[in-house]
């Protein structure tokens, strides 16, 4: 038989292990450990892992999903809820734009509290949306994976996120994301990461989604180059009709270097009593029939009509859709102000069940997905999609991509200045000074350009466009007061800028690195050295620098010209020469 359907990491067989009957595969096998060892591989980029979980690698394996000469099982699908607390509505960590968040991982006393509510719902998956690296992950992870439930967490955070209207990749996120990474790794019931979730949700912004596949390919170069065990990398999307299945094109085209590993859909469009065609489901399906990497509902449950029932369940587990998409996850675990919860938690008293936690739990108890057993699957739908062409929806090229980050480039870059921004000035006034630097000599910015659309006026992405903002701002300041031969003021900037001593012929590593970077128009091939600790001492802080919009430029004529009317407007009088 032959299935639409690619293989998942969550779908894993039924475990023969009492302790995680929900979710997976073991069988006692009489075979060494080199021999399991030789059987992991891909299968369309995915999983198919003999990892030791809870007993030794020679007794059990841990199959996400893929064939074996020796090892047969059956597949079931995700039964997920989200958890965080203070998780606004389609996956937004509420905070206010700071960094401040509830890490649902390192909260042993809650997790005991909440296991037991999420095995009453057969939960095999939840997934997490911010997670902090710096804390101990060890009791909730140990209890989730006893319980047989697996984790997929977000690699953002609030504060450190890749922005839709202002996007970058540098140094902060790149650390921010490795870090994640580095805290949840060993964890074998961390089925992976989103590198992203509703980045581009409007036609307007779909050009941050080219920094979403650079954090991509990034982070799994990442995992590789560790040689961590095999994690997918996936990305969380929203249902926008307008770029819906470009993105989807988009995230999953080019080579496999730079594509998803799974795809996750935030929709809301089944309110209340709907069907399987009224809902848009049975278009989405059609949709996601051919799709190379295995899908998902990485949220759903609309709360539009009151109290929900989930009639949806069936039908997304049911003949229909199962062939497509691999189950779901219920937004949300926690009763918000959205009121989104299927559990009320007030302090330190036992959670109460709202009326959604028993109408989802007596829909998850009607459906029984159908099961496939390893030997009969023959997926036919491996290749990867066509790269979305640019039109007046969709603005983002496959390539090129924004640059890999790499600190050590840009503190070599450092070196090399004769003229930096003050530390006394705040990164408030940054945007300011990029848009006037930029806009009077858009030259000096070339090299930290965001701009990856395919103009030929156009610079396309700056090698040192993945620097922390601060050294992006010494690298325009610099580049601007050397344009400026004979002014003896030219590094001033009304008192923001200063001069320093810059070292004329780097040594070591940065001499080729520099020559890469070709005066910040070249590519950088090095791969970076560093990963998962803090950024670079030129950062002022992570939050912060993440968050500065650094212009994108697209210098047709008719733009550069009202760019240059603008910024003669809102930055002369700031720095003035």
């Amino acid at each position: 038989m032959k299935h639409r359907r690619p293989a998942f990491p969550g779908q894993l067989g039924e475990y023969a292990s009492s302790s995680l009957a929900s979710i997976g595969v073991i069988h006692k096998l009489p075979y060494s450990e080199s021999q399991l060892r030789a059987a992991v591989h891909f299968l369309a980029l995915f999983l198919f892992v003999c990892v030791p979980l809870l007993t030794s690698l020679k007794e059990a394996c841990i199959s996400f999903f893929g064939p074996s000469a020796f090892i047969t099982f059956t597949v079931t699908f995700i039964r997920g809820v989200a958890y965080q607390q203070d998780a606004g509505g389609n996956g937004t960590v509420s905070s206010g734009g700071s960094d401040s968040y509830t890490d649902p991982l390192a909260d042993p006393t809650a997790c005991a509290r909440d296991i037991p509510l999420l095995q009453q719902l057969m939960t095999n998956v939840i997934r997490v949306y911010a997670i902090n690296p710096a804390n101990d992950h060890s009791e909730c992870m140990s209890m989730l994976a006893n319980a047989g439930i697996y984790v997929i967490s977000d690699l953002s955070s609030p504060g450190q996120s890749i922005n839709s209207d202002a996007p970058a990749w540098n140094d902060d996120l790149y650390n921010r994301y490795t870090s994640v990474v580095d805290a949840l790794q060993n964890y074998t019931n961390v089925m992976g990461f989103f590198a992203g979730n509703e980045v581009s949700n409007a036609p307007n912004n779909t050009a941050a989604s080219a920094f979403v596949k650079a954090a991509v390919r990034d982070i799994k170069g990442y995992i590789a180059q560790k040689k961590y065990r095999t994690i997918g990398v996936g990305y969380a999307t929203a249902d926008v009709s307008q770029i819906r299945e470009q993105l989807a094109d988009y995230l999953n085209c080019g080579d496999q270097s730079t594509s998803i590993d799974f795809w996750g859909y935030n929709i809301y469009s089944w309110c209340g009593d709907s069907t399987y065609e009224t809902s848009g489901y049975q278009a989405r399906t059609q949709e996601f029939s051919n799709y190379s990497v295995p899908s998902f509902f990485a949220e759903y449950g609309c709360n539009t009509q009151g109290t929900r029932t989930f009639q949806e369940v069936g039908t997304l587990y049911g003949k229909d859709m199962s062939q497509v998409f691999s189950g779901g996850i219920v937004y949300m675990y926690f009763q918000e102000t959205n009121n989104y919860g299927l559990v009320s938690v007030d302090g330190t008293a036992s959670p109460s069940k709202m009326p959604d936690f028993s109408n989802l739990q007596t829909a998850l108890a009607k459906v029984t997905p159908s099961s496939v057993n390893s030997n009969s699957y023959n997926p036919t739908n491996t290749a990867l999609q066509a790269c979305p062409t640019l039109d007046a929806n969709w603005d983002a090229p496959a390539s090129p991509l924004p640059p890999v980050p790499n600190e050590e480039l840009c503190d070599c870059m450092q070196q090399t200045l004769s003229c930096v921004i003050k530390p006394s000035v705040s990164t408030d006034d940054y945007e300011d000074l990029f848009s006037y630097i930029c806009g009077q000599d858009h030259s000096a910015c070339a090299g930290i350009n965001t701009n990856g659309t395919l103009n030929p006026k156009s610079f396309g992405y700056g090698a040192y466009a993945m620097c922390n903002s601060t050294q992006q701002l010494n690298w325009a300041i610099n580049q601007y007061a050397s344009s400026q031969k004979g002014n003896s003021d030219a590094c001033d900037f009304s008192g923001s800028a200063t001069s320093q001593q810059a070292v004329a012929t780097p040594s070591g590593s940065c001499s080729p690195l520099l020559a890469q970077a070709a005066s910040g128009t070249g590519t950088v091939t090095s791969s970076p050295t560093s990963g998962g600790g803090s950024s670079s001492s030129a950062t002022k802080s992570g939050a912060a620098s993440a968050m500065v919009n650094i212009p994108s430029f697209n210098f047709g004529l008719l733009n550069l010209s009202i760019y240059i009317s603008f910024a003669a407007i809102s930055g002369a009088a700031m720095i003035l020469l």
